[in-house]
Protein backbone atom coordinates (compact mmCIF):
# COMPACT_ATOMS: atom_id res chain seq x y z
CA UNK A 1 0.00 0.00 0.00
CA UNK A 2 1.26 3.47 -0.66
CA UNK A 3 1.86 5.94 2.32
CA UNK A 4 -1.68 7.35 3.35
CA UNK A 5 0.13 10.77 3.33
CA UNK A 6 0.56 10.58 -0.67
CA UNK A 7 -3.18 9.60 -0.83
CA UNK A 8 -4.11 12.33 1.45
CA UNK A 9 -2.59 15.06 -0.51
CA UNK A 10 -3.48 13.97 -4.27
CA UNK A 11 -7.42 13.41 -3.22
CA UNK A 12 -7.07 17.07 -0.62
CA UNK A 13 -5.43 18.66 -3.47
CA UNK A 14 -8.08 17.93 -5.74
CA UNK A 15 -11.22 18.65 -3.10
CA UNK A 16 -9.05 22.03 -2.77
CA UNK A 17 -8.87 23.22 -6.39
CA UNK A 18 -11.60 21.60 -8.46
CA UNK A 19 -14.99 21.51 -6.57
CA UNK A 20 -17.28 24.34 -8.32
CA UNK A 21 -18.10 27.10 -5.56
CA UNK A 22 -21.65 26.28 -5.00
CA UNK A 23 -20.05 23.14 -2.83
CA UNK A 24 -19.69 25.31 0.38
CA UNK A 25 -20.62 22.94 2.47
CA UNK A 26 -19.29 19.43 0.78
CA UNK A 27 -15.92 21.25 0.36
CA UNK A 28 -12.33 20.12 1.19
CA UNK A 29 -12.87 21.43 4.92
CA UNK A 30 -15.82 19.33 5.28
CA UNK A 31 -13.87 16.23 4.37
CA UNK A 32 -10.56 17.25 6.31
CA UNK A 33 -13.41 17.29 9.74
CA UNK A 34 -15.12 13.90 8.90
CA UNK A 35 -11.15 12.77 8.82
CA UNK A 36 -10.48 14.00 11.83
CA UNK A 37 -13.49 12.43 12.96
CA UNK A 38 -13.21 9.22 11.61
CA UNK A 39 -9.89 8.96 13.03
CA UNK A 40 -11.38 10.50 16.46
CA UNK A 41 -14.68 7.57 16.85
CA UNK A 42 -11.97 4.74 15.39
CA UNK A 43 -9.77 5.29 18.17
CA UNK A 44 -12.61 5.36 21.04
CA UNK A 45 -14.22 2.28 19.42
CA UNK A 46 -10.57 0.26 19.54
CA UNK A 47 -10.68 -0.62 15.75
CA UNK A 48 -6.81 -1.52 15.11
CA UNK A 49 -4.19 -0.50 13.01
CA UNK A 50 -5.07 -1.97 9.69
CA UNK A 51 -8.96 -1.39 9.89
CA UNK A 52 -7.99 2.64 10.78
CA UNK A 53 -6.02 3.10 7.14
CA UNK A 54 -8.97 1.80 5.72
CA UNK A 55 -11.79 4.19 7.74
CA UNK A 56 -9.07 7.15 6.83
CA UNK A 57 -8.87 6.04 3.08
CA UNK A 58 -13.19 6.01 2.77
CA UNK A 59 -13.36 9.06 4.87
CA UNK A 60 -11.04 10.77 2.72
CA UNK A 61 -12.92 9.71 -0.74
CA UNK A 62 -16.46 9.48 0.72
CA UNK A 63 -17.00 13.24 -0.91
CA UNK A 64 -14.91 13.05 -3.87
CA UNK A 65 -17.72 12.21 -6.33
CA UNK A 66 -18.96 15.64 -5.88
CA UNK A 67 -16.03 16.74 -8.43
CA UNK A 68 -18.06 15.07 -11.10
CA UNK A 69 -21.38 15.79 -9.58
CA UNK A 70 -24.12 15.71 -7.03
CA UNK A 71 -26.35 12.78 -7.97
CA UNK A 72 -24.77 9.42 -6.61
CA UNK A 73 -21.62 11.15 -5.59
CA UNK A 74 -21.22 8.26 -3.09
CA UNK A 75 -21.44 5.86 -6.01
CA UNK A 76 -18.58 7.84 -8.12
CA UNK A 77 -16.55 8.50 -4.98
CA UNK A 78 -16.60 3.82 -4.53
CA UNK A 79 -15.37 4.00 -8.42
CA UNK A 80 -12.90 6.81 -8.37
CA UNK A 81 -11.51 4.72 -5.17
CA UNK A 82 -11.23 1.48 -7.18
CA UNK A 83 -9.33 3.01 -9.74
CA UNK A 84 -7.13 5.00 -7.23
CA UNK A 85 -6.50 2.81 -4.94
CA UNK A 86 -6.13 -0.03 -7.07
CA UNK A 87 -2.73 1.92 -8.57
CA UNK A 88 -1.89 2.58 -4.80
CA UNK A 89 -1.68 -1.09 -4.20
CA UNK A 90 -4.75 -1.91 -2.15
CA UNK A 91 -6.01 -5.16 -2.07
CA UNK A 92 -9.36 -5.80 -4.22
CA UNK A 93 -10.58 -6.96 -0.43
CA UNK A 94 -9.08 -3.27 0.88
CA UNK A 95 -11.02 -2.00 -1.64
CA UNK A 96 -14.53 -3.27 -1.36
CA UNK A 97 -14.22 -2.11 2.85
CA UNK A 98 -13.63 1.34 1.74
CA UNK A 99 -16.26 1.27 -1.05
CA UNK A 100 -18.39 0.08 1.57
CA UNK A 101 -17.92 2.42 3.67
CA UNK A 102 -18.22 5.22 1.37
CA UNK A 103 -21.68 3.83 0.53
CA UNK A 104 -22.63 3.86 4.46
CA UNK A 105 -22.97 7.75 3.82
CA UNK A 106 -25.47 7.70 1.46
CA UNK A 107 -28.41 9.37 2.95
CA UNK A 108 -30.70 7.82 4.43
CA UNK A 109 -27.54 5.75 6.38
CA UNK A 110 -27.44 2.11 6.69
CA UNK A 111 -23.90 0.62 7.75
CA UNK A 112 -23.51 -3.23 7.22
CA UNK A 113 -20.46 -3.06 9.31
CA UNK A 114 -18.65 -1.63 12.22
CA UNK A 115 -16.24 0.43 10.01
CA UNK A 116 -19.35 1.35 7.98
CA UNK A 117 -20.56 2.21 11.00
CA UNK A 118 -18.03 4.71 12.00
CA UNK A 119 -17.56 6.96 8.39
CA UNK A 120 -21.11 7.14 8.60
CA UNK A 121 -20.98 8.43 12.37
CA UNK A 122 -18.07 10.69 11.21
CA UNK A 123 -19.93 12.04 8.25
CA UNK A 124 -22.90 13.31 10.28
CA UNK A 125 -21.20 13.93 13.77
CA UNK A 126 -21.24 17.76 13.70
CA UNK A 127 -24.89 16.96 14.27
CA UNK A 128 -24.65 16.53 17.63
CA UNK A 129 -21.97 19.80 18.41
CA UNK A 130 -22.00 23.09 18.74
CA UNK A 131 -20.83 23.37 14.86
CA UNK A 132 -24.39 22.04 14.11
CA UNK A 133 -25.57 25.75 12.93
CA UNK A 134 -22.49 26.47 10.79
CA UNK A 135 -22.97 23.88 9.36
CA UNK A 136 -26.79 24.06 8.70
CA UNK A 137 -25.87 28.18 7.17
CA UNK A 138 -23.21 26.71 4.80
CA UNK A 139 -25.39 23.59 3.67
CA UNK A 140 -28.50 25.82 3.16
CA UNK A 141 -26.41 28.25 1.37
CA UNK A 142 -25.13 25.13 -1.26
CA UNK A 143 -28.37 24.34 -1.28
CA UNK A 144 -30.16 27.55 -2.55
CA UNK A 145 -27.21 27.41 -5.10
CA UNK A 146 -29.28 24.67 -6.63
CA UNK A 147 -32.67 25.58 -5.75
CA UNK A 148 -32.69 29.33 -5.26
CA UNK A 149 -36.57 29.31 -4.42
CA UNK A 150 -35.58 27.34 -0.74
CA UNK A 151 -37.06 29.46 1.95
CA UNK A 152 -35.79 30.07 5.35
CA UNK A 153 -38.77 28.25 6.81
CA UNK A 154 -38.56 25.37 4.06
CA UNK A 155 -35.34 24.78 5.17
CA UNK A 156 -36.05 24.64 8.81
CA UNK A 157 -38.46 21.90 8.20
CA UNK A 158 -36.45 19.97 6.48
CA UNK A 159 -33.55 20.11 8.95
CA UNK A 160 -35.94 18.87 12.08
CA UNK A 161 -37.26 16.19 9.84
CA UNK A 162 -33.54 15.22 8.78
CA UNK A 163 -32.72 15.19 12.76
CA UNK A 164 -35.80 13.18 13.89
CA UNK A 165 -34.74 10.81 11.47
CA UNK A 166 -31.23 10.57 11.44
CA UNK A 167 -29.63 7.95 14.20
CA UNK A 168 -25.74 7.76 15.28
CA UNK A 169 -24.71 3.80 15.09
CA UNK A 170 -21.79 4.05 17.20
CA UNK A 171 -21.70 3.68 21.28
CA UNK A 172 -19.30 6.62 20.89
CA UNK A 173 -21.52 9.10 19.12
CA UNK A 174 -24.76 7.49 20.97
CA UNK A 175 -22.89 8.37 24.37
CA UNK A 176 -21.05 11.67 23.50
CA UNK A 177 -23.19 13.35 20.52
CA UNK A 178 -27.20 12.12 20.53
CA UNK A 179 -27.80 14.12 23.84
CA UNK A 180 -26.38 17.36 21.72
CA UNK A 181 -28.50 16.48 19.05
CA UNK A 182 -31.57 17.04 20.73
CA UNK A 183 -30.50 19.76 22.18
CA UNK A 184 -30.07 21.00 18.53
CA UNK A 185 -33.45 20.01 17.30
CA UNK A 186 -35.16 21.43 20.30
CA UNK A 187 -34.13 24.67 18.99
CA UNK A 188 -34.62 24.39 15.55
CA UNK A 189 -38.32 23.17 16.93
CA UNK A 190 -38.60 26.43 18.90
CA UNK A 191 -37.49 28.87 15.86
CA UNK A 192 -39.80 26.84 13.50
CA UNK A 193 -42.69 27.84 16.30
CA UNK A 194 -42.00 31.40 16.86
CA UNK A 195 -42.09 31.94 13.11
Amino acid sequence: MVPFDKIYGDVMGRLDKKLPICYTYHDAAHTLYVLEKAILIGEAENIDKQDMVLVKTAALYHDTGYLIGRINHEEIGCQTAIQELTAFNYSEESIQLVCGMISATKIPQNPKSHLDQIVADADLEYLGTDLFELGGRKLYKELKCFNPSLSDEQWLKIQISFLESHRYHTKFCLENREWKKQENLSKLKTELSGR
